[in-house]
């Protein structure tokens, strides 16, 4: 038990210093990349086995859950109203895109389909990973890959739009958390039922713990409770307890197998910003959008960096957000669990 707890504290500890490090340096997602980057290479250059329970990673997923159920109020779901239609078919076509280069790519490469097409999916990276491990998809190459679509999503599409349209806003900051100020409020209590359906249904559906949180928090959210805003401290102890636990299960073997194909991921990630660059014009054409704000919204990724990019540029960030969220809110729910019912139907007639 002693053995236990203390490579548990060092899980912890490597974790917190890697978030601290990513942090300092402004790195993307500093607190899950940077606590998934030092476990994985404390684990990689030491040979020992870090250990971290699984229920510290379901208590991170549940939070994180809550935290995106938050950014959608009865304000968002009006703001997207009038162009639903239009983005939903938007973002169908990219996510039809990339399901379909995922594909033709893994028959050409030692990555299986379901692992090559969670990994190119643009959806959040630990919801895709989380969900992948319920089609018994190597969960470490999705990591691995879609971290290098997002970096590939953050470091390209908020220069090149700052430089296309310039500077003309303030930068905003998130809505739904606190500084290290924290005053208990009674409403907190309200988590507790998001927190409860999440983890219940964690096995049912696939990233069913963060889709059962997410959820339940927005229905809370629009209803007549006052949800309290999340305190940052909370968030990012969740995010480093998610990157511990993705970090943890990154092996050197497969550091060594997935690097060789990052450069084929890397491609896909281009195209796909390419293709929702287009699709945002066609959006702008048919719609009342402006041209930035409409590129800004079908981007593949990068909520806060993209709304962050719409302040700057003098784009809607509100429009961007709403947008945004709505992309997550269908990626989350509904391709994971139609991605499993098509493998597993696609599984059935091959065994026909």
């Amino acid at each position: 038990m002693q053995n236990i707890n203390k490579r548990l504290f060092e899980a912890l500890l490597i974790g917190t210093v890697g978030g601290f490090v990513f942090n300092y340096f402004h790195l993307p997602l500093p607190w899950m990349l940077g606590s998934l980057t030092f476990v994985m290479l404390w684990q990689a250059f030491t040979n020992r086995i870090l250990d971290f329970p699984a229920f510290c990673k379901d208590a991170g997923l549940v939070v994180l859950g809550a935290y995106f159920g938050l950014y959608f109020t009865a304000a968002t779901f009006m703001t997207v109203a009038p162009y639903f239609i239009h983005y939903v078919i938007a973002t169908i076509l990219l996510i039809g895109f990339s399901i379909f280069l995922s594909t033709l790519v893994s028959k050409w490469i030692a990555i299986d389909e379901i692992t090559s097409v969670f990994s190119s999916i643009p959806g959040g990276l630990t919801e895709m990973a989380i969900a992948s491990e319920s089609l018994n998809a190597k969960s470490s190459y999705v990591v691995i890959f879609q971290t290098v679509r997002l970096l590939t999503v953050l470091f390209t599409i908020p220069p090149f739009i700052i430089l296309l349209f310039g500077r003309n806003g303030a930068t905003i900051s998130s809505p739904i958390t606190s500084p290290v100020n924290f005053i208990f409020d009674w409403n907190y209590l309200w988590f507790i039922l998001p927190f409860v359906i999440g983890y219940f249904v964690r096995n049912i559906i696939p990233a069913g713990i963060v889709i059962g949180s997410m959820v339940v928090t927005v229905i809370l959210n629009v209803s007549p409770i006052t949800l309290p805003i999340l305190p940052e401290f909370i968030l990012i102890i969740a995010q480093i307890m998610i990157g511990i636990s993705l970090g943890k299960s990154i092996l050197l073997s497969d550091l060594k197998a997935g690097g060789k194909y990052c450069l084929i991921y890397f491609s896909i990630a281009v195209l796909l910003i390419m293709m929702a660059f287009l699709l945002g014009v066609l959006f702008s054409a048919v719609t009342d959008i402006d041209l930035v704000t409409a590129l800004l919204s079908l981007a593949p990724g990068g909520l806060i960096e993209m709304v962050l990019t719409a302040s700057q540029v003098g784009a809607d960030p509100a429009l961007v957000s709403a947008f945004q969220l709505t992309r997550i809110l269908i990626i989350v729910i509904f391709v994971p669990i139609v991605l499993k019912w098509y493998f597993k139907r696609k599984e059935q007639v091959v065994g026909c």
